[in-house]
């Protein structure tokens, strides 16, 4: 069972692969700037005019030029080096407008190396200096930009909330061609979700404003993103009809991009069809013209889907002869999310080889450098993969923890809550765009009838004067007087069927709002729930004052659920304590701490160790277990730092092991820090070794503090900085000899005061014991 899940997900992932590879192309990349596809020549001529330039804008200018240029012809290390130079340049001459092109060019390389950590740190960086420059489209495109980043990851939450951002300025300055770009990024949200009803609408909305403004590259691609809807329904006729559609269009424009993108994606309905022979025609056609334009990004791509297709067709020698040449490319240009997809298409290769050791090699390097990048669709799909591999060696138990992982990856990625998020998010942008229609014909009307009012003043005013003239001119005016009123009320009536329509829109409006907000109260619900279920699992505050009555315990979590958690354990005269920090924060943190808190419990009350080394020993065996059962020494990042305390009381002995976390014990007004064991209670690669026990001679009326790095990580102040620990241990020395629960509100104040308006930024425990 798990082995045909395994294959089912490969092919999945192969798939869906594909289907980015020829949406994206058409959208993503529109806004980073326009597409330019000249030979080297135009780098050449870029180059020798650096040659002449002074160090002024222009040499600014032709720098950010050639970053772009290189980034397009996959020279994304040359590209780079001219980014960076851009970067130094623009920064010494204080050229704002030079910086922040700068660094979304730098941004565009990284997104396209899959390097998405430092895609965003620069996209940001510029998006800040555009706003402090007031350029409009600039904004909207760095937030479409953004979205992208968030897009590729699987975060498409945060990716519809940018591309929301982004539409609501390209609306407001009346910029149609973005306006149908980015209805074109939601729509393939939409597909990426299934949800392909709403995906089409937004496509053929893009298209609809496309075609009014006869933008031919556009419609092209709008075609060629309703083809990939009707492929994914396997409506391969309609499909079909639109890829050529698209294909047609790009030939007139000259569009030879364009046109090398339709021929791959004309192979891909092909081959999903069984159709192997015009799949590899329509591929060989699409390499051939990627090749004359020096695109190294797809060439490598095109190799890969003519693999692919020789796997279909058993021609293994050919088939790893083009996965081994797409992997070439692509570590020359440095594209992560390239290399890592290469990895993994190769283990699936060598899977159904029946060459298990060599697709392990090849997952394992998958998995390391999906995750480093955060590319969280190959990391599900490479826990797939390792199902199948684990099955085939009759390695179940591995075989279900890689199931495990599968499926939270794939449920991180697309579930019910994320498409609640996103309809939710659409729902918002719905609802604020009606109210502001709302408002204008509003005041629309309000402004009429003002304007009647006076109109009816001013005729007033004619007839007094009129009376006032003679009444020779009486029976006239009685007339004009008569056909006035007759007007008014007809304006009249007219202005309250006008006002019965506005008050039928403002219900309609109330019921959306009213909508909108059940759904919010639907997704905090659920969050509350998972709230109450991890709070259950801590040790209850009876327990814990039941046999260490001089405590107090300050545990704020950054979201609802946390990372860190606290968990105490009496037997006979030994209290035994835990304070720790999990990777993470939020959801992930809490799945993490639950794993903590779990397998201590096995630990001690199954297993029956006490000594605080071996717990943590035992502790870290099974957690790696858990989470990174094939031990791999690149894969160190999930699990926990804490500090671990056994106290006993009739001699006062406390013993304790660390990882990664210090704790304090104030004796007599001075705060004494004992260092922790440097590694994680998790994977630590070639530094792993046995945890040490200390043991301390407590004296009556020492404080034992074990924290968390939240407090001292927060930032605030007058300044937005790092409270750091120094303040911290001020604190808790200064008001050491309070009542314990006195120092625990002191403690909460001071962290509330020195946050201010700013966000928590991780998890806060700190956990006080007077002896």
């Amino acid at each position: 069972m798990l082995l045909l899940l395994g294959l089912e997900f490969n092919y999945n992932f192969r798939f869906m692969k594909k289907l980015f590879f020829y949406i994206i192309l058409n959208s993503t990349f529109f806004l980073l700037n326009s597409f330019c596809y000249a030979q080297n020549a135009k780098i050449d001529s870029l180059l020798i005019l650096l040659k002449t330039d002074k160090s002024d804008t222009n040499k600014v200018n032709h720098l950010n030029q050639l970053t772009r240029e290189c980034e397009l012809k996959g020279y994304f290390d040359n590209g780079l080096n001219y980014g960076k130079d851009a970067l130094e340049l623009s920064s010494k001459l204080n050229c704002k407008k030079g910086i922040a092109n700068a660094s979304n060019n730098v941004g565009n390389i990284h997104l396209a190396q899959g390097n998405y950590f430092d895609a965003l740190k620069n996209y940001f960086a510029s998006l800040k200096i555009r706003y402090a420059l007031g350029e409009k489209q600039s904004i909207a495109s760095s937030y479409n930009n953004i979205g992208n980043v968030y897009n590729n990851q699987g975060n498409y939450q945060e990716a519809m909330k940018n591309y929301f951002a982004a539409i609501r300025i390209f609306e407001e300055i009346k910029d149609k061609p973005h306006i149908a770009m980015v209805y074109n990024n939601i729509g393939n949200i939409y597909l990426y979700q299934g949800n392909y009803s709403d995906a089409l609408k937004k496509h053929l909305s893009a298209l609809k404003i496309e075609d009014a403004i006869a933008d031919k590259q556009g419609i092209a691609d709008s075609y060629n993103n309703i083809g990939a809807i009707y492929m994914l329904q396997n409506n391969f006729p309609e499909a079909l009809k639109n890829h050529f559609a698209s294909l047609k269009m790009r030939e007139d424009i000259g569009d030879n991009y364009g046109i090398a993108t339709s021929y791959n994606n004309i192979g891909i309905v092909y081959e999903k069809r069984n159709n192997y022979s015009d799949a590899l025609k329509n591929y060989f056609s699409s390499l051939k013209i990627f090749e004359a334009l020096g695109d190294k990004k797809n060439i490598a791509a095109s190799y890969n889907n003519i693999a692919i297709v020789y796997g279909h067709q058993g021609k293994s020698l050919e088939a790893l002869k083009n996965h081994f040449a797409s992997l070439k490319i692509e570590e020359e240009i440095a594209d992560n999310a390239g290399i890592a997809k290469s990895y993994f298409n190769i283990g699936v290769f060598f899977i159904k080889q029946k060459k298990y050791n060599e697709a392990e090699k090849y997952l394992i390097k998958a998995k390391s450098l999906s995750k480093e990048i955060g590319y969280k669709e190959c990391s599900r799909d490479v826990y797939g993969a390792l199902t199948s591999l684990d099955s085939a060696n009759r390695n179940f138990k591995g075989a279900y923890a890689n199931h495990k992982l599968y499926t939270l990856y794939r449920d991180s990625l697309d579930n019910e809550e994320t498409r609640k998020k996103t309809i939710q998010t659409q729902m918002t942008y719905d609802f604020e765009k009606k109210e502001a229609v709302a408002d204008a014909e509003h005041k629309k009307e309000l402004e009429k009838q003002q304007a009647i009012a006076e109109e009816k003043s001013r005729k007033q005013r004619l007839i007094i004067l009129f009376v006032i003239c003679g009444l020779l001119l009486v029976l006239v005016f009685a007339g004009l007087i008569f056909r006035s009123l007759r007007i008014t009320k007809k304006q009249k009536e007219i202005i309250e069927i006008q006002k019965e329509k506005v008050e039928v829109q403002n219900e309609e409006i109330t019921n959306q709002k009213h909508l909108v907000e059940e759904k919010n109260h639907e997704i905090s619900s659920s969050i509350s729930y998972a709230k109450r279920i991890q709070r259950s699992f801590l040790t209850a505050p009876s327990l814990i004052k039941r046999h260490l009555p001089d405590h107090f315990i300050l545990f704020k979590p950054r979201d609802v659920v946390s990372g860190d958690f606290y968990w105490m354990h009496q037997k006979d005269d030994y209290s035994y304590f835990f304070v720790a920090d999990c990777t993470g924060h939020g959801i992930p943190g809490a799945f993490m701490s639950l794993i903590g808190m779990g397998v201590l419990n096995e630990i001690v009350f199954s297993k029956n160790i006490f000594d605080t080394n071996d717990i943590l020993n035992e502790l870290r065996r099974i957690v790696i277990l858990a989470v990174n059962p094939e031990d791999a020494t690149e894969e160190g990042k999930d699990g926990m730092d804490l500090v671990y305390l056994r106290i006993h009381h009739p001699t006062k002995e406390l013993q304790y092991s660390s990882a990664n976390n210090s704790f304090y014990i104030c004796r007599n007004g001075e705060l004494i820090e004992y260092k922790p064991d440097k590694m994680p209670v998790g994977s630590f690669g070639e530094y792993e070794k046995p945890f040490t026990q200390h043991t301390i001679q407590l004296e009556e009326g020492d404080i034992i503090y074990g924290i968390t790095d939240g407090y001292a990580d927060q930032f605030g102040g007058p300044k937005g900085k790092k409270f750091k620990y120094k303040q911290l241990e001020d604190i808790l020395v200064t008001n050491a000899k309070l009542p314990m629960q006195h120092q625990s509100e002191i403690l909460e104040a001071r962290f509330n005061e020195w946050k201010g308006e700013l966000e928590q930024v991780d998890d806060v425990t700190i956990v006080g014991i007077r002896v």
